[in-house]
C-alpha cells in the first residue's frame, strides 16, 4: 500500500498540480499598479498596438459574445525569437483585480502560447514580429468587464513583459453623447465639457445612483480619463449627466503634431533631413513653432495615435525599418519646476526616459532621440510639474474649444450582489461632428 502511495504521488501529484496552477495562474498584485495599466517592462520591446481586427486605429473594445476580435501587434529587437505567454486579467472599475475565479471569466486555458510570430525581413535594425488575435478556440471571454492582458514568459504571469488594457461591453445601454463649450468654467475658450444621457430599460438597476458609474477617455488615453462620475438625474429608464458639474471638462488642446516616415528615400513634410550613419537610418525632423498663444488653425490627425506603414514594401508589420527620429523643441530658457516630454501613443501615452526631453543651452532647444517603426505618428510636446501627474499638453501648445477630439464613454453598473463590475455600454463620438456652442 505505501509503496502504491508513493508511486501515487510521483506520477499524479506533478499532473495535478500543474493543472492547478493553469487554473489559478499566479497574478501580479493590486498593489504592482504598472501591470494594470497599458505599460511595457522590456526595453527591447517596441511598437505594441492593440486595435479591433481590421481597423488599426480603432480602440480597443469589442462586444460579448459577438464575432468581433482583438489583435495584439508588437515587436522584439534582435535576430532570436523568445517564447512567450499571454494571460486575461479580469479587472473592476478602477482597473484593480477582479475578486473573482479565472474560471468565472475564461473559457479555456489560463496561458496559451502566441504561435504567430516572424523575423524582419532586408531591414537595418532586426527584429521579431508578434501577433495575437483574440478571443480565440483556446481562450472565450466570458463576461464583459475591464481586461488586462499579459504577455509574459511560459508560468511568469506575474512577470509581465507588457500589459495592455481592453474592455468587453455587453452593449446594452443606449448612449447619447454631445460636447460642446463648458457653461460653468471661465475656460470657455480653452475647454470642452462632454454631456450624455444612458438609456438602460435593458438593464434591471434598482438604484442607479448607487450602481451605476460612467468614466470618460479623450481619444482613448487613461491618464487624463474622468472616472467614478455619478448620475445627476434619473427617470424614465434615462439617467443624465448634464453641464451642472465640472467634472466632465477636459482641456480640449490642439490638433496633434505629425510626421511621415513611411519612407527613408525621400524627406516628407516636417521631415528636414535623413542620414544613414552607423548601420542606422537617421530622421531630423524641422524644429517645432511654439504654439501656445497661436490661434487655433484645424488639420486632419489621428488624435494622438500612429499608423505603421511603408512606401516601398508589402509587409509594413516585418519589412517596415526601425529609424532613430529627432525631435527639436526651441525655447530661449528651459522652463522652470519640470520637465518635458514627446507624448503620445508612441510611447503609450506615458513618461519616462525614453520620450524625456533634454535642454540643449547651446541650441537655445530642448531635444529627444526615439528609436521608432516606419509609419505615420501624432505627437505633442507635454511640461509636467514636479510632483504632479498631470499630462495635459497647454504649454508649447495651447488649448482651444474648437479642437477636434474623440471621447468614449463608458457604463459601469455593479448588482449589490454581484461579484464585478460589468460594463453595459461603451460610445465614442467625435467634436468634428457633435460640437455645439
Amino acid at each position: 500500500m505505501c509503496k502504491f502511495a508513493d508511486k501515487f504521488r510521483q506520477m499524479y501529484v506533478p499532473l495535478l498540480m500543474a493543472l492547478l496552477i493553469d487554473a489559478f495562474p499566479v497574478l501580479p498584485e493590486n498593489n504592482d499598479s504598472l501591470a494594470f495599466t497599458n505599460h511595457i517592462f522590456n526595453d527591447r520591446i517596441k511598437t505594441v498596438q492593440i486595435y479591433k481586427d481590421g481597423w488599426n486605429l480603432s480602440y480597443p473594445v469589442i462586444r460579448l459574445n459577438s464575432d468581433e476580435k482583438l489583435v495584439l501587434h508588437f515587436d522584439l529587437l534582435g535576430d532570436n525569437s523568445e517564447n512567450y505567454y499571454y494571460t486575461f486579467v479580469h479587472c473592476d472599475k478602477d482597473w484593480r483585480k477582479s475578486d473573482i475565479f479565472y474560471t468565472d471569466y475564461i473559457d479555456g486555458f489560463s496561458e496559451n502560447p502566441i504561435e504567430d510570430y516572424t523575423p524582419s525581413f532586408n531591414t537595418t535594425v532586426h527584429y521579431i514580429h508578434y501577433k495575437l488575435s483574440f478571443p480565440n478556440e483556446k481562450a472565450q471571454l466570458k463576461i464583459s468587464g475591464n481586461y488586462i492582458l499579459l504577455v509574459h514568459p511560459l508560468n511568469e504571469s506575474e512577470k509581465p513583459v507588457l500589459s495592455q488594457r481592453f474592455i468587453i461591453t455587453e452593449d446594452l445601454a443606449g448612449i447619447s453623447i454631445s460636447a460642446h463649450r463648458p457653461r460653468m468654467t471661465a475656460d470657455v475658450n480653452t475647454d470642452q465639457q462632454i454631456d450624455f444621457s444612458v438609456n438602460i430599460s435593458s438593464v434591471k438597476v434598482n438604484d442607479p445612483f448607487r450602481d451605476i458609474y460612467a468614466s470618460i477617455l479623450q481619444n482613448g488615453r487613461w491618464d487624463n480619463a474622468k472616472k467614478n462620475l455619478k448620475p445627476e438625474f434619473f427617470g424614465s429608464n434615462e439617467i443624465k449627466y448634464s453641464s451642472l458639474s465640472e467634472k466632465n471638462v477636459f482641456r480640449g488642446g490642439n490638433e496633434f503634431r505629425y510626421f511621415d516616415i513611411k519612407s527613408i528615400r525621400y524627406q516628407s513634410q516636417y521631415v528636414r533631413k535623413i542620414d544613414f550613419l552607423i548601420s542606422n537610418y537617421n530622421v531630423y525632423l524641422f524644429p517645432s513653432e511654439n504654439r501656445e498663444f497661436k490661434p487655433y488653425f484645424y488639420w486632419e490627425d489621428f488624435n494622438g495615435k500612429y499608423y505603421i506603414a511603408i512606401q516601398e514594401e508589402k509587409n509594413p508589420e516585418t519589412d517596415a525599418d526601425y529609424v532613430y527620429v529627432y525631435f527639436t523643441l526651441p525655447s530661449k530658457y528651459p522652463v522652470e519646476g519640470g520637465r518635458m516630454y514627446v507624448s503620445g501613443a508612441l510611447n503609450n501615452w506615458s513618461f519616462d526616459a525614453s520620450n524625456l526631453m533634454s535642454y540643449n543651452y547651446a541650441a537655445g532647444a530642448y531635444e529627444c532621440i526615439m528609436l521608432l517603426k516606419q509609419g505615420w505618428y501624432n505627437y505633442e510636446y507635454v511640461f509636467r510639474k514636479d510632483g504632479s501627474d498631470d499630462s495635459v499638453a497647454t504649454k508649447f501648445e495651447g488649448s482651444h474649444y474648437e479642437t477636434e477630439n474623440d471621447y468614449t464613454v463608458m457604463i459601469y453598473y455593479r448588482n449589490p450582489r454581484g461579484r464585478y463590475d460589468r460594463v453595459i455600454g461603451v460610445q465614442t463620438i467625435n467634436t468634428l461632428n457633435r460640437l455645439t456652442d
